[in-house]
């Protein structure tokens, strides 16, 4: 049962609910955060309608209005995640997810002036109280959605990451690598997971780094590319490094990088003729007919 202090808003919400939720759909509807080109009026209905059940499912049981991280709100905050994260990835802004809730208060407010006019202060109390609880969840709505959308942006990183270090095979047992952009630690563990993988996928005994397209190497980006021939090395793999131009070579003399043991060359196709011999290949031109 229902507490006495919980009594005012559970007496609006239960009264009447279905009048209740048209009332708030259509708050939601005119508001101008609405986005109606990315949700549809019977998604919206379908959401409203379970939060309006599992709000007022909470407060007949007896659950504390103040502390929505109480076990009873476990529903509720369930469904708010569902909510917020799913309107992450539809492309709602962080105050167009948190209205779902704050656009509640209109309605509910109404409701409470009606039945506590005659008790000012059981009414300024009974507002005090729902503006409270609303206020909670919806921060607590734009919290999940922040977080839904930052695991979003993290995994589109990491496919973009993925996606921009290829392995390609040139020639039976000859991979190529070619990198674009700056190289940082994150990147440079995708890089060596994905070269490793291609060599025990293919069995292939050469690899080309070809770093072309990378704009700047420094100390960090050179140990990083040490660190993948190593690891290359050790799968059984010998590595060519190319796309060395004139500035990145007076960097790597100039930071003491050792690439001694390292074959490198100036081109893709320098590195590629070197992989064919070390390979026993070679291509030269056809017969004339």
């Amino acid at each position: 049962m229902a507490t006495r202090e919980q009594a005012p808003i559970l007496s609006v919400i239960g009264w009447d609910e279905s009048q209740l939720l048209s009332e708030w759909i259509a708050h939601q509807l005119a508001a101008t955060t609405m986005r109606r080109d990315l949700l549809k009026d019977d998604e919206l209905q379908e959401q409203s309608r379970r939060f309006l059940g599992a709000l007022r499912a909470v407060l007949q049981n007896g659950g504390a209005e103040q502390d929505i991280t109480a076990p009873a709100w476990g529903e509720t905050r369930a469904l708010l995640a569902d909510i917020a994260q799913t309107r992450a990835r539809q492309g709602f802004s962080p105050s167009e997810t948190a209205t779902f809730v704050f656009s509640l208060k209109q309605p509910l407010f109404e409701r409470l002036r009606g039945n506590l006019a005659r008790d000012p202060a059981a009414l300024a109390d009974a507002m005090w109280k729902t503006t409270t609880l609303l206020d909670s969840l919806g921060l607590y709505t734009t919290e999940l959605y922040q977080k839904g959308r930052e695991e979003m942006i993290a995994r589109q990183q990491q496919e973009m990451i993925e996606l921009s270090t290829p392995v390609v095979e040139l020639w039976d047992g000859i991979l190529a690598l070619p990198l674009i952009g700056t190289l940082d630690s994150a990147r440079t563990q995708v890089v060596m997971e994905t070269l490793l993988q291609k060599i025990v996928d293919t069995g292939a005994g050469i690899a080309i780094i070809d770093i072309t397209g990378v704009p700047t190497v420094d100390t960090l980006v050179a140990q990083h590319l040490l660190k993948t021939v190593a690891a290359a090395r050790l799968m059984g793999a010998e590595c060519i490094i190319s796309g060395i131009r004139p500035q990145i070579a007076q960097t790597v003399v100039h930071l003491g990088v050792d690439l001694q043991d390292v074959i490198t060359k100036a081109t893709l196709a320098d590195a590629f003729a070197i992989a064919l011999r070390k390979a026993g290949l070679a291509v030269g031109p056809s017969a004339a007919k």
